[in-house]
């Protein structure tokens, strides 16, 4: 295939150029290939969305192939091109069976679903203070044991941990396994000096910023804060109800626009109609755009709203300039889990996932491992 006539996302701007693919991956030459006109349009990389739940009725916890299939069909069909979905607060034997779950997902072919890239550990190493909708039943404090041997279940796929690093021995934790894989700070109480020794000691990540930590004061400065000073990748849920639209701009203003990484956190409510769903075990109402925990309508339970309709509102409605909204769902969160050697951008050798989008930001076509959905 040739995507030609398009205006091509390069990770800064955009510049006409041709896309050429071959067996699947963005290739320089193109050969006898059949055209795809893309005049008029933005040409894209697929999207990465590197912390949700779930979608369409399933939950990656739900520890099922045929639910993990119907989500990464669902994802790939709003433009979501790759996934690394993340677990809710567990025991280590659910969390197992979660991941060996994942392992075996990916090593399945599915034509119409999202490639599954990595899987975000949210819970249990998180504070019972700070729990949110996780189920602080199952918070533990951070345990290298237990979480090396969920690493070597995951054959490599465990690519983000959450800490709450005022937990005991979480800075040790910390420590122990920055070189291996991608450390957060999440659903934490810390204040600022310890967030500033977590980053210190390999955190290099903040699990939806504002949500679940202390905010911004200036006696009091706290984790976002450190995380700047620190130059750590921030995710930020832009689904209009978890972050108010100046607090984005913020973001993408303070931390600069190669350090935000959007995310959805959706979980099972998402392409559903309203009604009660679950989430790490505990019931939840979905009404509108926004999901709460039935037992504590003030405590928003995930997302609803998919990456691509985020993105869309981050640009529409919160004004963000397109080229930055596109960093933070491609190049990234791509670079943040070390998965940009094969995703996020369209340069020659990257697994050809590429959306064309018209003027208005609405998916014209969506092209997966190099072939049209």
């Amino acid at each position: 295939m040739i995507i030609k006539n398009g205006s091509v996302f390069n990770g800064k701007d955009f510049e006409n150029r041709d896309i050429c693919i071959n067996n699947g991956r963005i290739s320089d030459k193109s050969g006898d290939a059949r055209v795809l006109d893309a005049e008029g349009m933005y040409v894209v990389p697929g999207f990465i969305d590197i912390h949700f739940h779930g979608a369409v009725g399933c939950d990656f916890c739900d520890a099922d192939c045929e639910s993990l299939r119907k989500i990464a069909e669902y994802e790939a069909a709003n433009g979501v091109l790759a996934i690394c979905p993340a677990t809710m607060t567990f025991g280590e034997e659910k969390l197992s069976s979660i991941i060996e779950n994942a392992v075996y997902f990916k090593s399945q072919k599915f034509d119409k679903c999202s490639d599954f890239v990595g899987i975000n550990m949210e819970g249990p190493f998180i504070s019972r203070d700070k729990a949110g909708a996780q189920n602080p039943e199952f918070v533990l404090n951070p345990d290298f044991n237990m979480f090396n041997r969920l690493r070597e279940k995951g054959k490599n796929l465990v690519k983000l941990v959450d800490i709450a690093p005022e937990t005991e021995g979480a800075i040790d934790f910390i420590k122990k396994v920055s070189g291996d894989v991608v450390v957060s700070i999440a659903h934490t109480c810390a204040d600022y000096d310890i967030s500033k020794k977590a980053f210190e000691n390999g955190a290099s990540h903040v699990t939806h910023l504002f949500n679940a930590m202390p905010g911004i004061n200036h006696r009091l400065p706290g984790p976002i804060i450190a995380a700047h000073e620190a130059g750590a990748d921030v995710e930020l849920i832009a689904d209009g109800i978890h972050v108010h639209p100046a607090m984005v701009r913020f973001t993408f203003d303070y931390f600069g626009s190669d350090k935000v990484i959007l995310i959805s956190d959706t979980m099972e409510g998402a392409g559903l109609p309203d009604g009660n769903y679950s989430l790490g075990g505990q019931k939840v109402i979905k009404n509108g755009k926004k999901a709460v925990l039935e037992k504590d309508i003030n405590t928003i339970a995930g997302s609803v709203t998919n990456l691509y309709e985020c993105f869309k509102t981050v640009v529409l409605e919160m004004n963000i300039p397109v080229n930055q909204a596109l960093k933070a769902v491609t190049i990234n969160p791509a670079r943040s889990i070390h998965i940009d050697s094969e995703y996020g951008s369209l340069d020659e050798g990257k697994v050809a996932n590429i959306l064309v989008l018209d003027e208005k930001l609405n998916i014209k076509k969506i092209v997966l491992r190099g072939e049209v959905l």
